[in-house]
């Protein structure tokens, strides 16, 4: 037992993580079917289960993560067709446009990562096996899952055959017995990609692969199994009705499923025209903005995506940054600073915070609850950076350094703060100037105007350029080094240094 509680979609309630052997996982997400680029539905359930993985290494368990490629399907045919090139040229070129979005947005990859196109054997030997026990039947070249034959067919939806049935868009075809059997193999079409199988060439139905990949990998069993909440009917019902009629035993033993993701409060669609890829919105914002975006809302539930959204993470994550640069530079004069002495500032929240992250962690990977945490980090480091008396400074430093420390370990999850914090805020400035449609050349003329008037103390010229700045949404920083700026997305927003 692990003290971990997670929800399981299966049983509809939270439970104690206990994994099938001591201290060890057996984690399976569901992966994308590559006939193009990835979209922000992909960001949502890949960044939520990154945390996942993360999270569970973290808390010291041995963690086996593995994530298919869907290489082999209708979508992927059609599109290659549609461009003259081969389904597994097409299946390649987005599978590597896929790992740039996942590296980018700091996602690990797994440990093993199968493909419908090298699982063939496992994948025909479940087929047959199945066949087998009497849960399927071969006809006229393609095999069907005979639902009917499995008692619980529909138990994690929570719905009858009957119900299913009456609200599904049913194939019709006279090969099957029952209007929901579902195909496990189909037979070549002309044009089509084909195996070799006991029932002629042809190639796998959509379901069989992820028990197929899932119990070569882990065998009969799963500790978790991840996915989207699209993917609850019909694939994740499908893959529990094969896995569990061919072995007998339980597939999986908790089922995680993250919530949509939403436009403006409506649906993603491409026929809608809110349709985003990922690569889209990196051009426009810095992949930590849309981690942080993904995380500020717990994984179970929708997330509404707006470009007023992605403002707010985009300031906020800069203010992090802005608050990491100050104090990068304060703990710089470390040395020759006397030892501290006393209770250091915010030294109890210091002791805690590890606590109350695992705490936060441990309740069905809580990621809100820690970034409420977080802002008080950072409130405590904005704190600590105005101690620069010489009684107060030793202390100050001391609880800089710890901060950075407990920052670093909660990071080991997030990945937020990754990225060195002067190179990250120029990046920030560049696209944040782009999105407001401002020109860098512009705003340096702007500071360097300001800049003269200053000098020759024409206050009066000198906030009226400030004036003119802050109105196009670039807020000017005055310190010991200059002039700096930063562009605030979030309109009437405190500036990102304060």
């Amino acid at each position: 037992m692990t003290g971990i509680r997670v929800y399981d979609t299966l049983s509809g309630d939270k439970r104690t993580l206990e994994p099938i052997e001591p201290n060890k996982i057996r984690l399976y997400a569901c992966g994308v079917t590559p006939y193009d680029n990835s979209h922000i539905g992909h960001a949502r359930c890949y960044v939520a289960f990154d945390i996942v993985y993360r999270y569970l290494k973290l808390a010291g368990l041995d963690v086996t993560y593995v994530r298919n490629f869907t290489d082999v399907d209708d979508k992927i045919i059609n599109r290659a067709n549609e461009r003259g090139m081969k389904a597994v040229d097409l299946a390649e070129e987005n599978i590597q446009a896929f790992y740039r979005d996942m590296d980018a947005l700091s996602i690990a990859r797994p440990d093993q990562e199968p493909r419908v196109s090298t699982s063939m054997p496992q994948i025909i030997a479940l087929i047959e096996r199945l066949i087998g026990n009497g849960m399927a039947y071969a006809s006229e070249g393609d095999v069907y899952y005979a639902v009917e034959k499995f008692q619980s067919y529909g138990k994690l939806g929570k719905r009858t055959l009957e119900d299913m049935q009456a609200g599904a868009r049913v194939e019709v075809s006279e090969k099957k017995r029952h209007p929901m059997d579902f195909a496990l193999w189909k037979a070549a079409k002309p044009g089509e990609p084909a195996w070799e199988s006991p029932w002629g060439q042809g190639r796998p139905g959509w379901h069989i692969e992820c028990s197929a990949m899932s119990m070569h990998a882990f065998g009969p069993c799963v500790d978790i199994h991840c996915g989207g909440q699209d993917l609850i009917f019909p694939h994740h019902e499908n893959e529990i009705a094969q896995s569990e009629g061919a072995t007998g035993q339980n597939f999986v033993n908790y089922w995680l499923h993250n919530g949509f993701v939403n436009v403006d409060n409506e649906k993603m669609s491409k026929s809608l025209g809110n349709f985003f890829t990922i690569k889209d919105v990196l051009q426009r914002y810095e992949p930590q903005v849309l981690r942080l975006f993904m995380v500020s809302t717990h994984y179970r539930s929708p997330i509404n995506f707006s470009d007023a959204a992605l403002d707010e993470a985009a300031d906020r994550i800069a203010y992090f940054y802005e608050t990491l640069r100050k104090l990068d530079a304060f703990l710089d004069q470390a040395g020759g600073v006397g030892a501290p002495f006393g209770p250091l500032p915010g030294e109890a929240f210091l002791e805690e915070f590890e606590a109350r992250f695992r705490e936060a962690m441990d309740e069905d990977f809580n990621t809100l609850r820690v970034l409420g945490q977080l802002a008080e980090a950072f409130k405590l480091a904005n704190e600590v950076l105005m101690m620069r008396k010489a009684k107060q400074l030793p202390n100050a430093l001391a609880a800089a350094k710890l901060l950075r420390e407990k920052l670093a370990y909660a990071d080991t999850v997030l990945q937020l703060f990754g990225a060195d914090p002067a190179d990250y805020l120029d990046r920030h400035k560049t696209k944040a100037a782009a999105r407001r449609g401002l020109s860098l050349d512009w705003i340096a003329e702007k500071v360097g105007d300001r800049l003269v008037a200053r000098s020759e103390k024409n206050w009066a010229e000198a906030d009226r350029v400030r004036d003119e700045l802050l109105a196009a949404g670039v807020v000017l920083m005055d310190g010991a080094q200059g002039t700096d700026w930063m562009v605030k997305d979030v309109r009437d927003a405190a500036p990102a240094a304060e």
